[in-house]
């Protein structure tokens, strides 16, 4: 922007400062008593699967090509969840991936290629292949991991061709699945545990078990509404014994899960008939959490169990704070414990060290971790994932840490070659590795699995363009060399990325909203940790970070940054950056110095804060947008579904939730390029397991709300954009794609070909290139070339 201009929207600011920020904001409106709509009909969701798939075959758009541009780094290529080998056939290799779906290798990992892209979710709780019969395949959809951006599964499938078809066999309403089990000679009889719902209570929990290859289900094990089956294992030799793991969570949208009494182990001898507890020499479960299990294939009397134990030890000093940077207020526990039963756990015997490696094994988020695996052929050789993989020798008695470069960390699970123990197959935040001499040293698949789990995307203006996102467990990656490609390939067919684009690190935490300088490509501003606001310059090949984010006050406590904290440059000028925690803050220096300019837009409520180590930043703002036609009109939402506009700069807010729904997580804002008092707003209930579609247009600045759901599917709808160059030009990105309307959303229709049922969580049009990009989260980012034809 020219200096002249620069100079009359600080002239602007001055003038609303004089105004008298606190004495002109508008008394928020107190919180309604409106009810919180939960859990999504299970069979809706599958109704709005084949609805989609119906719009995707007969879309008008379905010539428009989606090309795969990568995301994935030398270290990185997607969380992997399970990983599964068919017996007497090494050749092939299934990997299950988070939210990327389930992968085949038949050429012992030469390449890979992708079997479940049409499913309704793309996220793979664990498989399961029959040993009496391998073309017979179990998939548990839903991650039981239970992250933050988990998606949740729609039950059980099932192939019987090696994963060239699928059949849905129930249990759509369990969400999340940790375990399948398949009896060794019929694979008709199958035991499924199920973890259940997230983030809410659901009945559809425990476990269940079919004689009929699916068809029905008993439940065969059920605590209640809040516990649910996270492992389970079976004695091969008589398989109607089988040793559960019952865990009693429900994560909350302020808190991870806070271990409860009620996690216990179960036992049946009669296929599930009748169960007994068992307790001998197990830790009290007052402060106990998710629970690991595996027994040894050969000796199966021999179990193991990982205990994730939050039994309180030493008190921090005052001084000490955690890995996010935050003041520790919570004691060192006694970490991750491993338990072994020679006697197929009727007694216990706790075999680990109690040394600061196990304490700290899982940090402070065991419940994410929970694998453990022994050696089919020796009782004494165990394997235990948390944020490192170690193994055992001598029964748990020691233990080894298994490294080598870009063997990711954060393991969740691990195939051993029955035949061959040195052989090893590892799943981790980062992909899948192999071993071949008992983990001394590895190789990986993380580029042969494009199975990237981005939160979001942003570009700059040079030509060819960067685009950068944020990873989960990664950081912030950037890919350097987008342009527009010559015409797509035959139709039917997916086409990846031809001109290779080049994937690196960039500045920013794994969680983080990246802002480009538009007249500065080499300066970026990003996040570390819940809004932890750094501006970063690249500079003769080296990138430098200056944090920059808005303290509080002297007596003030912690901001609360959310996850992805928003950040946005002004459109008006490069130097103005906002940046939001529960309050909106606007720096005129690139975030040198920062000013206040809103109260707090949350729905703040005490009760709703965890205590940490557990606790989430929650109340926090989660959009922020600026009107590109007018400075100072600047929309701002939160998570827990507050929408806010202040047409004057920040002296005074109003709040323009009513006619949205209640209590939703706002994960996106437009303010429009063509009417100023245009704005558009995505919802979603995730955080509730309710999965409607939630996207709205105000054309009064928000002080009435239109629904746009129209013919959508149900998703939930993470992002909407506006045409840079056409009005009433609309796209969105849901968990099934994109869907583009031509009528100000009043109707919709599935864009493209070639893209995967993966979550869009985000999309962005370039405005010199004219390209669509979209970052999914589990199978990285895609672009369509050219819009020309949908801007006619």
């Amino acid at each position: 922007m020219k200096n002249k201009n620069f100079g009359l929207v600080l002239v602007f600011i001055l003038v609303i400062g004089l105004a008298g920020f606190l004495g002109a904001q508008k008394k928020a409106t107190s919180a309604r008593a409106q009810k919180k709509v939960e859990n999504t009909d299970p069979a809706l969701r599958l109704k709005w699967h084949q609805q989609h798939l119906e719009m995707k075959a007969s879309s008008p758009y379905r010539d428009f090509q989606w090309r795969h541009i990568g995301g994935e780094i030398e270290s990185q290529g997607g969380r992997g969840t399970d990983v599964d080998v068919p017996r007497n056939n090494k050749k092939v290799i299934y990997v299950a991936t988070a939210t990327g779906g389930l992968w085949k290798s038949e050429n012992a990992g030469v390449t890979f290629e992708p079997i479940t892209d049409d499913f309704p979710t793309l996220s793979i709780g664990d498989i399961a292949i029959s040993e009496s019969n391998p073309n017979i395949i179990y998939v548990g959809t839903g991650e039981a991991n239970i992250f933050r951006a988990s998606i949740a599964g729609t039950g059980v499938y099932k192939s019987t061709d090696g994963g060239k078809t699928w059949q849905h066999c129930g249990l759509t309403d369990t969400n999340t699945i940790g375990r399948i089990r398949i009896h060794p000679s019929n694979p008709d009889i199958v035991y499924v545990a199920a973890s259940g719902h997230e983030w809410t209570y659901n009945a559809e929990r425990g476990v269940f078990k079919t004689t009929d290859g699916g068809k029905t289900w008993q439940k065969v094990l059920y605590i209640n509404e809040k516990t649910g089956c996270i492992d389970l294992v079976m004695d091969p030799k008589n398989p109607e014994v089988l040793i559960a793991s019952m865990w009693n969570r429900i994560r909350q949208r302020w808190s991870d899960p806070v271990p409860e009494d009620g996690d216990h182990l179960y036992k049946t001898t009669d296929g599930g008939k009748t169960w007994k507890p068992l307790t001998n020499g197990l830790p009290e479960t007052k402060y106990t959490g998710r629970i690991g299990l595996d027994l040894c294939a050969s000796k199966p009397n021999v179990v193991y169990a990982y205990v994730d134990n939050h039994t309180p030890t030493r008190q921090p000093s005052p001084s000490e704070r955690d890995s996010y940077g935050r003041q520790r207020t919570y004691p060192d526990i006694v970490g991750a414990e491993v338990y072994r039963s020679d006697d197929q756990g009727e007694t216990w015997k706790k075999v680990n060290p109690t040394d600061r490696l196990f304490e700290r094994f899982g940090g402070t988020y065991g419940w994410v971790f929970g694998q453990i695996r022994v050696d089919p052929s020796n009782e004494n050789t165990v394997y235990l994932m948390g944020l490192g993989l170690y193994k055992s020798t001598d029964g748990g008695k020691t233990w080894t840490r298994l490294y080598w470069e870009n063997l990711h960390g954060d393991h969740h699970g691990l195939w051993i070659d029955p035949d061959d123990p040195d052989h090893l197959l590892n799943v981790n935040d980062g992909g899948c590795n192999v071993s071949f001499d008992g983990g001394r040293t590895w190789q990986d698949f993380y580029r042969k699995i494009p199975a990237i789990q981005f939160y979001n995307v942003e570009f700059d203006r040079q030509k060819p363009f960067t685009v950068y996102g944020s990873v989960q467990d990664s950081g912030t990656h950037r890919g350097l060399g987008v342009a527009p490609q010559a015409a797509a390939p035959q139709a039917g067919r997916r086409l990846f990325r031809r001109t290779r684009v080049r994937w690196e690190p960039a500045p920013g935490g794994e969680g983080t909203i990246i802002a480009v300088d538009p007249t500065d490509p080499n300066t970026i501003y990003s996040s570390s940790f819940y809004g932890r606001l750094m501006r970063s310059e690249y500079r003769d090949g080296t990138w430098t970070s200056k944090e920059i984010y808005p303290k509080p006050a002297e007596g003030e406590p912690e901001h609360r940054g959310q996850w992805l904290a928003p950040t946005v440059i002004s459109p008006h000028n490069p130097h103005i950056v906002y940046h939001g925690f529960q309050y909106v803050f606007r720096s005129l220096n690139r975030g040198e110095t920062w000013e206040k300019i809103s109260p707090d837009l949350t729905a703040f409520d005490p009760k709703k804060q965890g205590r940490l180590p557990y606790a989430i930043p929650f109340a926090t703002l989660t959009a922020i947008s600026e009107s590109p036609l007018k400075f100072g009109l600047i929309y701002a939402g939160t998570d827990d579904g507050r929408v806010h506009v202040t047409r004057d700069g920040g002296a005074t807010w109003t709040e323009i939730t009513t006619g949205l729904p209640y209590n939703k997580h706002v994960w996106c804002l437009e303010a429009s390029k063509f009417d100023q008092g245009t704005v558009y707003i995505a919802l979603i209930g995730r955080h509730d397991d309710d999965f409607a579609p939630y996207v709205f247009k105000s054309t009064d600045f928000g002080k009435t709300w239109v629904n746009l759901s129209a013919n959508l599917p149900g998703g939930p709808t993470n992002v909407i954009r506006e045409d840079p160059r056409k009005k009433g030009l609309l796209y969105v990105g849901t968990d099934y794609g994109v869907y583009v309307s031509t009528d100000d959303g009043k109707s919709w229709n599935c864009l493209g070909r070639g893209l995967p049922n993966a979550p869009v969580w985000d999309l962005k049009i370039h405005p010199r290139d004219n390209m669509l990009v979209i970052a999914t989260n589990g199978r990285g980012m895609w672009v369509i070339d050219d819009l020309s034809p949908l801007q006619k």
